[in-house]
């Protein structure tokens, strides 16, 4: 087909870290420098520069998405003669393991949060949704956490509903990346935030379509905006066997840690042991469920060997 064929019909606008650092305008920079460190997660790269070229762009693209939708929704109200609850716009940011997920929703959390005025934003993982470390040894799934079928569906599904209802409090299960299970009998409540950020590496997933036409919801379906942050294979493996290394001289070592038994591992014991789980989980999850996803985003941010965002991809209107 012809390069130029394919350009005319991209559903997406692309830009250069360059294009779009300069869509910033005025927006105002109100993170401190050492509020940015606090927010980074192992070995990502986050700075003031970072910030002010990447995030504070999206913060005012965000701010013009969600004033006009309030717009919209208010019209609505008053076109269907209704009252309605409040209802929180939903963000969701998806991505690979490693990718640096954590990080961006957090940080979209703390720019969002001092827009004026404050609006209240919360942030949820999907990892609280994964079922019980006990249901997946039993159904043979241990090897496959993270994938689609290892997640209490219905238990998100009906969380996503209850907020996009305005229902309050509504209750999401905690998730502990020490044992690397749920924590029993311990939630955390949502209480009809302005934003929900909900962050995981499956929300963007679709599910088999009915034959009968029925209506099946998806997480996505309930989100308001979708950011999928993306990086060659090659470099997020690169990223992912440099993080296993760095939790083995340290979390690893606590004998509370799932993964207490690689505390004691060489070099390259280890990085044999991070590769061959990558192998086995997070390259078949990447290639099977989370990559087909991202068509499906709003905004695509691409990074490139050094965790910096090298290209920007706005979906069109």
């Amino acid at each position: 087909m012809d390069v130029r064929l394919e350009q005319q019909y991209n559903p997406y606008r692309i830009f250069s870290r360059q294009q779009w650092a300069k869509l910033r305008d005025d927006m105002p920079m109100t993170l401190a420098a050492d509020e940015i460190a606090a927010l980074r997660s192992m070995y990502d790269r986050l700075d003031l520069h970072e910030v002010e070229e990447i995030y504070l762009p999206l913060s005012r693209l965000l701010s013009i998405y969600v004033t006009s939708m309030q717009r919209l929704y208010v019209a609505q109200r008053q076109f269907l003669g209704i009252e309605d609850r409040k209802v929180p716009y939903v963000i969701g940011v998806a991505g690979s393991v490693a990718v640096g997920k954590s990080t961006t929703a957090r940080v979209l959390q703390a720019l969002l949060a001092r827009w004026s005025p404050r609006p209240r934003v919360d942030l949820v993982t999907t990892d609280g949704f994964l079922f019980p470390n006990a249901v997946l040894e039993r159904q043979g799934l241990m090897q496959k956490k993270g994938f689609p079928e290892s997640y209490d569906l219905p238990l998100l599904l009906n969380f996503m509903s209850d907020i996009k209802a305005g229902r309050r409090p509504v209750r999401a299960p905690v998730y502990s990346h020490l044992t690397y299970d749920i924590i029993p009998n311990e939630w955390i409540e949502i209480d009809r935030p302005d934003i929900l950020i909900v962050e995981g590496v499956n929300v963007l997933q679709t599910g088999k379509l009915p034959r009968d036409g029925k209506a099946i919801p998806v997480v996505s379906d309930f989100f308001d905006f979708s950011v999928y942050i993306d990086a060659d294979e090659s470099v997020l493996r690169k990223w992912y066997v440099k993080r296993f290394l760095a939790l083995r001289d340290t979390a690893f070592h606590d004998p509370r840690s799932y993964f207490h038994r690689y505390a004691l591992l060489s070099d390259e014991e280890a990085t044999a042991t991070a590769l061959a789980i990558w192998e086995r989980t997070n390259l078949a999850n990447l290639e099977d469920n989370i990559l087909p996803t991202r068509p499906r985003a709003t905004l695509i941010l691409k990074k490139g060997p050094d965790h910096v965002v090298e290209t920007v991809a706005l979906r069109r209107l």
